[in-house]
């Protein structure tokens, strides 16, 4: 992983004195020490600053998993910018580094808890403003965090410490965004439109999908509805028009398959010559073979072999593709779209099941050798019974005896000691790194983890705060445990930049400044033998 780009101490420190002195004494007030300080503590300055240099560590960490799968890269979806801090100041802390670590956002997310309609289905309703506000939002924390942990470390150097090297070997913890667009809201200049909102506001890697905008669905319900492929690929030359205005050259789209659970398409291409795209797409339409004498005033035709065939439609005018041809829909899709600008894969399953993913992606890089899949490892999934199946049929395959187990039951907490739960929890801890060796899985994500462990923390301490333990839930469950597992926002005054704001008031204000972390603030008593002080004179630091 890289470090931060731009301005070192050093150089900053220089710059600075350099227009002192040209501005003489009209900046006399204005020291380069602290000045150099901010500078290395907010070394992105804007949001395509921060496009181009994620884009370069996604294309690094595509690079390395073409040479080793086992360098596969993982994120979780993240609704706040808060969230996604916590998590990578975790990720620091407990991996020391946040090398192949990225963040989602999801549009799912977006809609059920960032519109101003309130929750809304993940069916395109929410605002799209909303996206590359959160995705800025998310940035802006991120950039906190290295504002924060940089301005502990330039107190702990002011009081004698030797952290120079933690200083310029500080590693960021803004890292790449993968962002939903959904199916582009709207048409292609729609899509256009809200992907340089998107790009403007830090997003590196955009992923869209085949549905139709305005009749979009979850990816893990019913009723979707595919369009034709060079609607599509009109939507992924949008985006890179997108990127390449904004000079972000390097931009990664990824592009999304709903085909394997759409049985639906609003549209019949025209096919200019026989074994295009359109013809290609109009073979997979469910049709019956009819005589024109029964043709109905108003019936569409097709002409297939020499027979007239009627398309299957709906009450709705939507028409239906032939059953069982959904996999290799996909199969097509993704070769089109990697073909046509796409730079990643995203192929929407029921299941969890590797197999079933490998199937497809092996034939894909069949024509495509460096297919690479992002792959949603959803909370859609009952990740335990679905695994558990797994285990059943492997170990039924074995010759094992399975009396003991009933198949219908099988999410029953009396399995969770047996051998049946202890395979299946076996292959679900090894499933993205499998899933990157065998099914050509490059990026794993959650979509909605804090989605869901917000409602389960939730659950657990309304339970016990309003019951019978009162505060002692909230003391034992939630801050003793962040004391003792020195989470950063045990000192939440601190996590929302009160002693960085401390400092500040000392660079404008001097001795008059009035600041916030003096001995009555209660924060001290989460201070440990290795506390940190505040910062009592100009920072000097030699280059």
């Amino acid at each position: 992983m890289k470090n931060l780009p731009q301005q070192n101490y050093a150089s900053a420190l220089n710059a600075v004195r350099d227009l002192k002195a040209k501005y003489a004494k009209s900046w006399e007030a204005i020291d380069p020490h602290y000045v150099a300080r901010m500078v290395t503590q907010n070394r992105f300055k804007t949001g395509l600053d921060i496009a181009k240099y994620t884009a370069a560590i996604i294309r690094e960490d595509m690079a390395a998993y073409d040479e080793d799968p086992a360098a596969y890269t993982q994120s979780l979806g993240c609704w706040h910018g808060f969230v996604a801090q916590q998590k990578m100041i975790a990720v620091k802390k407990h991996h020391k580094t946040t090398s192949k670590r990225y963040l989602y956002l999801s549009g799912w997310m977006v809609a059920a808890l960032r519109s101003e309609f309130g929750p809304l289905p993940d069916q395109s309703m929410h605002e799209k403003t909303a996206v590359p506000a959160l995705i800025a939002e998310i940035y802006d924390f991120l950039r906190q965090a290295d504002a924060i942990a940089l301005n502990d470390l330039y107190r702990r150097l002011e009081n004698g410490e030797d952290v120079k090297a933690e200083i310029d070997n500080f590693q960021t913890h803004v890292v790449p965004i993968i962002a939903d667009i959904d199916a582009g809201f709207g048409n292609e200049e729609a899509t256009y439109l809200l992907a340089k909102k998107m790009i403007q506001a830090g997003a590196c890697a955009i992923q869209i999908e085949n549905q139709v905008s305005d009749a979009k669905q979850c990816g893990h319900q019913d009723g979707k509805v595919t369009v034709p492929h060079e609607d599509f690929i009109a939507k992924l030359n949008a985006v890179r028009y997108a990127f390449l205005e904004l000079g972000v050259d390097d931009g990664i789209i990824v592009a999304r398959t709903d085909s394997e659970g759409a049985g639906l398409t609003q549209k019949l291409p025209v096919s200019q010559e026989p074994g295009d795209l359109a013809s290609q797409y109009l073979a997979f339409i469910d049709a019956e073979e009819v005589a024109i004498e029964a043709a109905r005033e108003g019936d569409v035709f097709l002409k297939r072999q020499g027979k007239l065939m009627r398309p299957k439609r709906l009450a709705n005018g939507l028409y239906k593709f032939k059953e069982g041809s959904n996999i290799d829909r996909v199969v097509l899709d993704c070769i089109t779209s990697l073909q046509n600008g796409a730079d990643l894969l995203w192929i929407e399953t029921p299941t969890p099941d590797l197999k079933a993913i490998a199937h497809m992606v092996n034939r894909i890089k069949a024509i495509e050798p460096k297919a690479k899949l992002v792959y949603n490892n959803s909370p859609s999934f009952n990740w335990t019974l679905n695994f558990r199946h797994q285990a059943y049929d492997a170990m039924l395959a074995e010759g094992e005896n399975m009396t003991a187990y009933d198949r219908n039951n099988l999410m029953d907490e009396a399995y969770d000691t047996t051998e049946l739960a202890f395979r299946a929890d076996e292959n679900i801890r090894t499933f993205q790194l499998d899933g990157a060796r065998e099914a050509g899985i490059f990026h794993h994500l959650i979509t909605l983890p804090t989605y869901h462990t917000t409602a389960l923390h939730m659950d657990d301490l309304s339970k016990g705060y309003f019951g019978n333990e009162g505060m002692l839930t909230y003391v034992r469950d939630v801050q003793r445990q962040e004391i003792r597992k020195q989470v950063a926002c045990v000192k939440h005054q601190r996590m929302a930049g009160s002693d960085l704001g401390d400092d500040h008031k000392t660079f404008f204000a001097g001795d008059k400044a009035l600041k916030a972390g003096g001995a009555k603030n209660t924060s001290n008593q989460f201070n440990t033998s290795g506390k940190v002080k505040e910062i009592k004179k100009p920072l000097t630091v030699v280059a």
